[in-house]
């Protein structure tokens, strides 16, 4: 009898294999999620316009390292000299420095004698780091706040929605104009410096996109089976309702970058950016500085400035793209 019994017991070597299926059927779930997500995508012509344009921009932004070390793109920060714009030596008095665009320098050299191209194609990097890490500062900051005034309420709620009403009313630039000057003034003004600026400007209006979609999440069913089975309020945000709205917060986060992106490039044409990397609006500002309006020298300026415009152009139209696939009423129409 009692062999019986532990014949009919399961065994450890079997409760590997029941572990392994649902890893797998949850695999399995996600991929198929994902593929029906790429499916919507691709009929979406908006969306995979931007998102080609977008894909250009991150082999720019990864592919400036390994091409200037094959030789295929100068270094952006070396000075070329003499008529085969070699690199500089400490003795060479021939500065290669505001020459026109030719076949061995594509859009010319600036007053240092630095290749505009390379500058253009490394400033890329920085531009788009800087860009999305200001929108990841401003959508943490903007869904804590939204996530913990919608879900709470009350005072708190009227407390927080306040201090947002202030930041909504402040003009971005204008704040951001502000906070760069404070600190550019105290010593400030490196990427650090530049993306926390730009987060702390834009999170407000995030904040109020996530209360409103914490006020109806929070009223479902699940909710109120999660609260009834012990989930306390933590995991209840953040394991239950978070999860709901974080397709709307990804769709904004993608549109926020944009504006992050513009929002740097202002603070650049105004010597307040980060001086200390190669960005496209520090290239404008360069440009502009040395008369190249003037000497009509458009190459200097019109690269760069056409560069914003595209990678802006690519977060925007994937971000209404996203936000059209997360929200079935506007796919529907």
């Amino acid at each position: 009898m009692t062999e019986a019994i532990r014949g009919h017991r399961p065994s450890r070597e079997g409760s590997a294999p029941a572990q392994e299926s649902l890893l797998r059927v949850r695999l399995r779930a996600l991929w198929e999620r994902w593929g029906k997500f790429w499916e919507v995508l691709r009929h979406n012509r908006l969306g995979m316009a931007g998102l080609i344009i977008l894909g250009a921009f991150t082999f720019m932004a990864i592919s400036a390292p390994l091409l200037t070390s094959m030789g295929l793109v100068r270094n952006p920060d070396a000075s070329l000299c003499g008529a085969d714009f070699h690199y500089c030596t400490t003795v060479d008095p021939t500065l290669a420095r505001l020459r026109p665009p030719s076949w061995d320098v594509l859009l010319g050299t600036d007053y240092a004698g630095r290749d505009i191209f390379a500058r253009v194609w490394w400033g890329t990097q920085m531009t788009m780091i800087i860009g999305i890490a200001a929108s990841f500062v401003s959508m943490g900051l903007g869904t804590f706040v939204g996530m913990i005034s919608g879900y709470v309420g009350g005072w708190t709620d009227e407390i927080l929605m306040r201090i947002t009403d202030f930041f909504l009313v402040l003009p971005t630039l204008v704040l951001a104009l502000v906070l760069s000057g404070i600190f550019s003034e105290s010593g400030g003004g490196n990427v650090i410096t530049i993306v926390l600026i730009i987060g702390v400007s834009l999170w407000a209006s995030t904040a109020r996109l996530v209360r409103s979609q914490v006020l109806s999440l929070k009223q479902r069913q699940f909710v109120e089976r999660a609260k009834a089975i012990g989930a306390n309020n933590t995991r209840v945000v953040w394991y239950h309702i978070f999860p709901n709205a974080f397709s709307l917060v990804f769709a904004e986060a993608i549109l926020t970058v944009a504006v992050a992106i513009l929002t740097e490039s202002f603070l650049s044409y105004l010597s307040l950016g980060p001086a200390d990397v190669v960005t496209w609006g520090k290239i404008i500002y360069d440009a502009l500085v040395h008369d190249v309006i003037i000497r009509q020298d458009y190459a200097w300026i019109f690269a760069p400035g056409f560069a914003i415009v595209l990678v802006v152009l690519g977060f925007t139209l994937l971000g209404y793209a996203l936000d059209e696939i997360f929200n079935p009423r506007l796919r529907k129409r």
